[in-house]
């Protein structure tokens, strides 16, 4: 249970709210009553209340016997300024990526020492990833994470707390191996996955900025090793960030994003 939901020394009522439904992150997408006591560890008693009431506003739905994320969340979610309008300036863009290269292509911001998938488009060629829409993933062994990462003030970075765990055997798992990771891609203008993530899996990512220069999330494509030419797709990468920044200046409509600290 996270700490900034407690009151008095108890896990106030939308404390309990949020562990239910962020026990839906990293789910198959329905979850039964008795699955969410063991996510969570809270009583029985407790779950199947805060369930009744989640489902009755619209934060949850019920599947059969199983609850899934309720549209209100989506409609929410949908509602956030910075989400919408990095979203609906990059969209056209991702979509010509894809379909120019085939590969998967995603939009990413980062929250907290994660990045949180915005928007995911699979390519007709790319491999099935489980990364998904409103997906989170470590920033240090993602080339999103690092593209932005790298143009974060350094004072916000060192404040991360990253558990390095290995993903593959070329996920970097030393801070300061990942800081002059960091410094080559602010050097480059484009950060790379080399089977980081997972096994057989490359990629690039590059930063967006707004408005006022600030780094805003990133770009990515990916493929399988051996189909995707990294080389290739380094250019195309920073030429579509560099695009959808064009689009966010022109706007103006960018709210400054906040990293949030866990």
């Amino acid at each position: 249970m996270s700490p900034i939901h407690r009151t008095g020394g108890e896990i106030s009522a939308i404390g309990r709210s949020t562990e239910i439904l962020k026990a839906f992150l990293d789910s198959s997408g329905t979850l039964s009553p008795a699955a969410l006591v063991r996510r969570t560890g809270m009583a029985k008693t407790t779950v199947y209340r805060m369930v009744d009431d989640l489902t009755r506003v619209g934060l949850l739905e019920r599947h059969g016997t199983d609850y899934r994320l309720g549209l209100l969340l989506f409609e929410i979610g949908e509602s956030v300024p910075r989400q919408r309008s990095l979203r609906e300036a990059a969209r056209r863009h991702l979509s010509a990526l894809r379909e120019a290269t085939g590969h998967n292509v995603g939009l990413a911001v980062l929250d907290g020492s994660d990045v949180v998938y915005l928007e995911v488009f699979r390519g007709e060629d790319g491999p099935r990833l489980p990364h998904q829409m409103g997906g989170r993933w470590p920033a240090y062994a993602s080339c999103s994470g690092k593209a932005v990462l790298a143009f974060t003030p350094s004072a916000d970075v060192a404040k991360l707390e990253f558990t390095m765990k290995a993903h593959t055997e070329n996920t970097i798992t030393d801070r300061e191996v990942l800081l002059r990771e960091l410094e080559r891609v602010r050097k480059s203008g484009v950060a790379f996955d080399r089977q980081e993530a997972f096994p057989r899996i490359t990629g690039a990512a590059a930063p967006i900025f707004g408005p006022d220069a600030e780094v805003l999330g990133a770009i990515s494509i990916s493929g399988m090793a051996g189909r995707i030419n990294l080389t290739r797709i380094d250019a195309a990468v920073r030429t579509t960030a560099i695009s959808i920044s064009h689009d966010l200046s022109s706007a103006h409509s960018v709210v400054r994003p906040v990293l949030r600290r866990h």
